[in-house]
């Protein structure tokens, strides 16, 4: 690639939840664009839960040889805050700074793990008779993680007077349902949260958006959900499952240099599935 084609050049990115899924294809995006890319999973085995790898290490092995980029893996549970400092202060020993925050980790995934049944959604999985340590695992994990990284993260940011802070949501936050309640306040948590700090971080010069998938193509997701043959195979047309690749693209539009005049926004990646305001 040329200079042009790699506009991410001399940047930092991390990316949790990277170690496989959605997580890892935006890495390996963000690492073609030019970034050096820190891949992050709970553990350094995450990737076997659906396939994806042998290990962290191998992901990132694989992931430096397909996009050329340098890549740190780093490790740990992002709901406990010592892990998350630790792993933060890895990140600066290797490269002194991070200049875009991916926020991807997260998942309906109960208190079982992606080894549970159903990929590791609860069961039950509504709004009064799931378990509580259900409730609080998906709480954790999707918007407890979020805040920790961000407090860990932003003030470098707040520092530099520049950054990109991107978290991912879901279209689960816009509407009620029934299935998979817990995850989708999760995520409307996530997203109120994104939007209060990107006011605080405005006069930093720091944008801070989500990007809301929705029905998005990956191992997790084909065993987790009843998949319909139509949307699954389905090309040129809206009306069919995302493509992680999609995703990828819209967190590229919202960390170039100089980058868009947008934060505190939303933008959701569903083939307009959902058309009404965020």
């Amino acid at each position: 690639m040329d200079a042009t084609s790699r506009p991410l050049e001399g940047k930092v990115a991390w990316v949790t939840g990277s170690s496989r899924g959605l997580g890892r294809v935006i890495a390996v995006h963000l690492g073609r664009l030019g970034a050096a890319i820190v891949v992050h999973g709970t553990t350094p085995t995450s990737t076997r839960a659906f396939g994806e790898g042998s290990s962290l290490e191998q992901v990132s092995r694989d992931l430096a040889d397909e996009t050329g980029a340098t890549v740190l893996a780093v490790h740990g549970d992002l709901t406990d805050p010592d892990a998350v400092e630790r792993i933060v202060g890895e990140i600066h020993a290797r490269f002194e700074r991070i200049d875009i925050l991916i926020n991807n980790a997260g998942g309906d995934i109960g208190a079982a793990g992606t080894g549970g049944p159903r990929a590791g959604k609860p069961e039950p999985n509504d709004c009064v008779f799931i378990p509580i340590a259900d409730v609080r695992a998906i709480l954790d994990r999707n918007l407890l993680s979020c805040i920790l990284v961000c407090r860990a993260v932003a003030p470098e940011m707040i520092d530099r007077r520049r950054g990109w802070i991107v978290n991912v949501g879901s279209v689960a936050a816009h509407a009620g349902r029934q299935e998979g309640a817990i995850y989708a306040t999760a995520k409307a948590g996530l997203t109120h949260y994104s939007r209060c700090l990107a006011d605080q971080l405005r006069s930093a010069n720091v944008p801070v958006n989500v990007v809301a998938p929705g029905g998005t193509v990956t191992p997790r997701f084909l065993a987790a959900h009843e998949i319909d043959p139509l949307k699954l195979d389905a090309v040129e047309t809206l009306d069919r499952y995302g493509r992680p690749e999609e995703v990828a693209r819209a967190v590229e539009f919202l960390v170039s240099e100089p980058g868009p005049f947008v934060s505190g926004q939303v933008i959701r990646v569903d083939g307009g599935a959902q058309a009404w305001p965020a």
